[in-house]
């Protein structure tokens, strides 16, 4: 059973509209802290919806939405990003001029303190912040595997290195949930297994992930518990094995095809 200790995101009840389109209907689901969690569906099944719900894109129009214990019903991204919150896209939205270096450093705005007189004055403190940033950022892009050298241009790598910096400059905002939109799209197989094992790592670490995937083996073999959206609605939710067999979940997916 879970306790308030260890839930990190809880949603009750979530509704989200568009005009007379119910997105998200009655949506209810917690994350525990330090688990992969994963988010599947048939398409148009409300899951970027959600994410974005979750990361202050959109705001829910009932329920509520609390993480690590304080309420974040109608927030910016901005606030939830200070809260421990961050997200990559299920299209890349890296800065394709600047380098590698540079987007992780961006990633870092949201733990800065110098400020604009810091920043004017190029005093001490503000120096040893911009160093340490600098040195964050390089570890960050050996961490998720970038052997580029860092003033590569975002733009010059590759799509599997591109998919890696994405979370790496989510990493550097220091989050408490890490939240990746379909991370292996796009990607062969022995960057799938890749990429899984740096999922597992970055859980190991103490970050929690919830992950939006269209590669459901790959879902069913990483996540520790699975919900799964149809229709705006959550049909099912548990660990992998009680999932897959689940009749409504086997429904959605022969009536929508499967992702």
């Amino acid at each position: 059973m879970t306790t308030v200790t260890d839930t990190l995101l809880e949603l009750k009840g979530v509704g989200k509209r568009f005009g007379g389109l119910a997105a998200l209907s009655d949506v209810s689901l917690h994350i525990r802290r330090g688990e992969i969690y994963g988010l599947i569906g048939p398409n148009g099944a409300g899951k970027t919806t959600l994410f974005n719900v979750v990361t202050g894109l959109y705001q829910l129009d009932e329920g509520s939405f609390t993480f690590a214990g304080q309420a974040y019903a109608r927030c910016k991204p901005n606030v939830l990003a200070e809260a421990g919150i961050a997200r990559t896209f299920q299209n890349i939205r890296l800065f394709a001029n600047m380098t590698a270096l540079e987007n992780v450093m961006v990633g870092r705005h949201v733990r800065t303190r110098s400020g604009i007189w810091g920043a004017l004055s190029r005093n001490a403190a503000t120096r040893a912040e911009e160093r340490a940033i600098v040195q964050r950022a390089r570890e960050l892009l050996s961490y998720v595997g970038i052997d580029r050298p860092h003033q590569t241009l975002a733009k010059h790598l590759s799509y599997g290195e591109q998919r890696r910096l994405e979370i790496a400059r989510a990493l550097a905002t220091e989050p408490q949930l890490l939240a990746l939109d379909e991370p292996a799209a796009g990607m062969n197989a022995t960057e799938t297994e890749s990429l899984k094992g740096l999922m597992q790592t970055i859980r190991a670490s103490g970050v929690t992930v919830l992950l939006i995937e269209h590669d459901v083996k790959l879902i069913m073999g990483l996540c520790d518990r699975v919900a799964v959206l149809d229709y705006g609605q959550k049909i099912a939710e548990g660990i992998p094995d009680e999932v897959r067999t689940d009749p409504a979940v086997i429904a959605a997916y022969l009536g929508g095809g499967e992702e």
